[in-house]
């Protein structure tokens, strides 16, 4: 009588049992087929094994792969952006309006979109600014924006010129029939013509 052998290897294979809750399966769907079991004609002993299409192989390969800069770059990640993050980010690219003593040099992207790669990080001061350059406990906040609006002197200069648009913008009373000199001439002159 022969013996039977166990083969050499994996042979196993997820069974599911069929819950029947009253809906109708649709006719093109794979029964057994999921994002975590797939389906017994792509399963050989139980186990996945990749298909020998290069395309496919291909695709699976990029699905698998980490989104980052590149070698160049030191394969830096991109990251999951916040809220938080994205309040920063928008705030660094309108940096110019910030401070009026200050001048940047125009960034070299005109849309308006994000980075998709960047780090962030915390500056530490070293010793010898211990006193000249450092922010004290109170000073420091967890986010640039929080920071920001926190600064006196910067939300004194945002006031002020809150405060000079709206006054160049108010619509003038008596003051649209002060005599302009040659403009309030020629527009006399066009109303009369």
């Amino acid at each position: 009588m022969p013996e039977n052998k166990p083969v050499i290897g994996l042979s196993w294979e997820p069974k599911l049992p069929q819950l029947s809750l009253g809906t109708k399966k649709s006719s093109n769907e794979v029964p057994g087929a999921s994002a975590v079991y797939k389906p017994s004609s792509e399963l050989m002993d139980g186990l996945f094994v990749p298909p020998n299409d290069p395309k496919k192989v291909n695709k699976l390969l990029r699905k698998q792969i980490k989104d980052t800069t590149g070698k160049n770059w030191f394969d830096m990640p991109a990251p999951t952006i916040t809220p938080e993050l994205k309040r920063d980010l928008q705030l660094l690219k309108l940096r110019g309006a910030m401070d009026p003593k200050r001048h940047y040099k125009k960034s070299g992207s005109k849309s308006k979109t994000l980075p998709k790669y960047f780090q962030v990080g915390t500056v530490i001061e070293p010793a010898s600014e211990y006193y000249s350059g450092r922010l004290t406990k109170k000073e420091r906040k967890t986010t640039l924006t929080e920071e920001l609006l926190s600064d006196r002197k910067l939300g004194e200069y945002r006031k002020r010129k809150v405060r000079e648009i709206e006054e160049r913008n108010r619509p003038g009373g008596v003051d649209k029939w002060k005599n302009r000199g040659p403009q309030s001439r020629k527009r006399a002159k066009q109303r009369r013509h």
